[in-house]
């Protein structure tokens, strides 16, 4: 039987038809999308946004925090403070929130209302929480980047000390290790995988889940190394899996059979680009490299989430971007847990 036509073949984005969404947005790294248009991003005011279908907006947090727009040090904004990363939605709908500043998982209500799951493990600090997924049943996973408190020096080729937890039945265990930065994560349409961006390995890893959760057979999904960092992925329903390429600001999407595709490209070979990329290659990232980094349409592009009744309209999420550009797929997103 001859493959499937892949929907991306021939297809990049159009910077001309991207349109945006959302207004005074600090920090919108994660989004997600529901049913009736409603978007949901991550702010680094301590809690989330919530644009509703007519583009207005109201921010939802339990105690409203100036520290990322107030701080006079730009390295500071980035790496200090409540800085809620990764979300999720819990089986309540409920908000999950992988809290990148103050490294923990925290649930929110749709009303503000905050608590703690999780802010150790095996009796130590957790680590720095960048992302949270929820499964079919109902199982919570969560990436930690790193151990360093100040993930901006764990930048690095040579840092492995991310990993993978699981929580399931109100207890957390490490259920994979040695990470290159661990970020986003998503599982296949079966949830037999798991797939791992390594930003600092610059790949995409994928272990096999077994039925209580621990994971087996790590190995590289596509190239082994995509000259670039990695951040955010996400699932098509025909098995590409979409990406973004933080500093560099590309979008990618890696097909089934492997082979890597660039969507879009907003940093075009640009000098500060590739005076990052050399310097990360020699072990000697600096912040000031990476602030130097970021187009204009998602400044440090870190996720791609499907939304739109029919899974097609790519929302982007950002690090320094103030709103949400979005643009149409030519095939639907896999839909998320809660869809």
């Amino acid at each position: 039987m001859a493959p499937r036509p892949n929907p991306l073949d021939g297809f990049t984005v159009d910077p001309t038809t991207i349109r945006y969404i959302g207004e005074g947005l600090q920090r919108p790294e994660c989004i997600l999308a529901e049913r009736d248009g409603s978007l949901w991003s991550a702010d680094a005011r301590g809690g989330v946004v919530h644009i509703r279908p007519d583009g207005s907006q109201t921010l939802i947090t339990q105690t409203a925090s100036r520290g990322f727009a107030e701080a006079t040090d730009e390295e500071a904004r980035f790496v200090s403070g409540t800085l809620p990363n990764g979300l999720a939605f819990a089986d309540n709908g409920d908000i999950l929130i992988s809290n990148f500043g103050t490294d923990r998982l925290e649930i929110m209500t749709r009303g503000g209302e905050t608590r703690v799951l999780v802010d150790t493990i095996d009796g130590a600090p957790i680590g720095k929480v960048n992302f949270v997924l929820r499964d079919s049943q109902d199982r919570i996973w969560l990436t930690i980047s790193t151990r360093t408190k100040n993930w901006m020096k764990a930048i690095s080729p040579n840092v492995r000390d991310g990993y993978v937890a699981l929580y399931d039945g109100g207890r957390l265990r490490i259920v994979a290790d040695g990470f290159a930065f661990t970020n986003e994560i998503r599982l296949d349409a079966a949830e037999k995988w798991l797939y791992v961006a390594e930003t600092c390995a610059r790949k995409v890893t994928r272990l096999r889940v077994l039925p209580d959760g621990s994971l087996t057979d790590r190995e590289t999904f596509g190239p082994e190394d995509h000259g670039a960092c990695i951040d955010g992925i996400a699932f098509d329903a025909h098995g590409n899996l979409w990406g973004t390429h933080v500093f560099t600001d590309r979008i990618f999407a890696i097909t089934p059979e492997g082979e890597l595709r660039i969507l879009l490209d907003d940093d075009r070979g640009s000098t500060v680009g590739k005076a990052f990329l050399d310097a990360f290659a020699r072990d000697e990232a600096t912040p000031e490299l990476m602030l130097a980094c970021g187009g204009t349409i998602a400044p440090w592009c870190a996720s791609v989430t499907f939304g739109g009744s029919d899974l097609r309209t790519v929302y982007v999420g950002s690090l320094k971007g103030s709103r949400i550009p979005y643009f149409r797929s030519p095939v639907a997103g896999l839909p998320m847990a809660h869809w």
